[in-house]
């Protein structure tokens, strides 16, 4: 029974301060890959370690960099995109610049839910954990005394 409340208490303060954070208290997204990015970009020209560092830090991904770094050329630039095949038609063109918006945004909302049901999920772990805990205590032999 000890190792049960144990471990209850152990995982709600992970919450806190562990990998299992919520969204405003992250401070970097430090996974082995974006580790591993971060020490070859210092290796191969130390500026670029210096902005991967930075992104993650921030709080993301390496592998969403470029395209950030795309679309923030993109927005710099003030032109559109070069795409691959350009038809030489200037509505299908608009058409076609249009539909890539247009998933761009539904990719957009996708991680935005995505995020929500991650942090759903994990408020409605703690409050499991918190119940289970709170059911020890109350079924507990020594609890009365404390």
């Amino acid at each position: 029974m000890s190792s049960s409340s144990g471990t209850t208490v152990n995982q709600s303060n992970q919450s806190a301060w562990g990998p299992c954070r919520g969204r405003h208290a992250r401070k970097g997204n430090w996974s082995s890959f974006n580790i591993a990015a971060m020490v070859v970009s210092f290796v191969l020209f130390w500026p670029l370690g210096l902005v991967v560092l930075f992104w993650i830090m921030a709080g993301r991904n390496v592998r969403d960099l470029p395209a950030a770094i795309k679309a923030k050329w993109h927005e710099f630039s003030g032109g559109s995109y070069n795409f691959a095949e350009r038809s030489g038609n200037t509505v299908f063109n608009d058409f076609q610049q249009t539909q890539y918006d247009r998933i761009n945004e539904i990719k957009h909302e996708i991680k935005t839910r995505s995020e929500r049901f991650k942090e759903f999920k994990m408020d409605a772990k703690r409050r499991a954990d918190q119940e289970e805990f709170n059911n020890f205590m109350a079924s507990s032999p020594g609890s009365a005394d404390r």
